[in-house]
């Protein structure tokens, strides 16, 4: 199986802009996160692959993986070694084609069925969410709940991240009903300061086990 991140954190410039994608890595990785996601949602192709550039050499440099999330071409002329995939995103077994077996391909999931599509297609693991209400993404899903991360959990053999109002105060609970991780946005991005916010939820995260 390869090597999944437990920590992810979604960079965005739409819900805050007083951090850039690479000031955001910088300051998330300071604090603890072991892996970067590249969200942006418009804006010209060849700036994404400048800015995801600069993001691998931080995340490069630190160890940290960067997943690009969308944009397969981003991440293939970037030389991305991740990309993630929603369900009405590029198709997971296409991208697989394209970027070869060694890169690493989440898919995202708000139910069951859906996180078995990801597993049929070949996903490394699956983004589920959203757990708790969240306000990061104005398209989300109904919550879900744990009972269903519970469900998904046990029924899915990849490594299940989960999404959607996660905080340090819910950590805890995610990890419990038995998550391989969680990924955050407005959880670090929105925060006074995004290093200590992410600081907060990997001790969380970690304290304990």
């Amino acid at each position: 199986m390869k090597p999944i991140g437990k920590l992810h954190v979604l960079t965005d410039t739409v819900l805050q802009t007083r951090f850039s994608h690479v000031e955001l890595t910088r300051l998330a990785i300071n604090g603890g996160a072991d892996t970067i996601q590249f969200r942006q949602k418009s804006g010209s192709t060849r700036e994404m692959i400048e800015v995801a550039k600069q993001m691998k050499q931080l995340c490069s440099k630190n160890g940290v993986t960067l997943i690009v999330n969308d944009r397969v071409d981003v991440a293939i002329a970037a030389e991305v070694d991740a990309v993630h995939l929603g369900q009405d995103d590029f198709t997971i077994p296409l991208a697989r084609k394209l970027l070869g077996d060694d890169v690493i391909i989440g898919g995202s999931a708000s139910t069951i069925e859906e996180a078995r599509q990801c597993l049929s297609e070949g996903a490394d693991y699956v983004g589920f969410g959203p757990v708790y209400p969240t306000t990061s993404k104005d398209d989300a899903n109904p919550v879900t709940g744990i009972a269903m991360l519970k469900q998904v959990v046990e029924a899915i053999p990849l490594p299940i991240i989960v999404i959607g109002g996660v905080s340090a105060e819910n950590v805890r609970e995610v990890m419990r009903a038995g998550a391989h991780g969680i990924a955050v946005i407005s959880a670090v991005c929105c925060q006074d300061d995004p290093e200590k916010a992410t600081r907060a939820l990997h001790r969380a995260l970690y304290e304990g086990r």
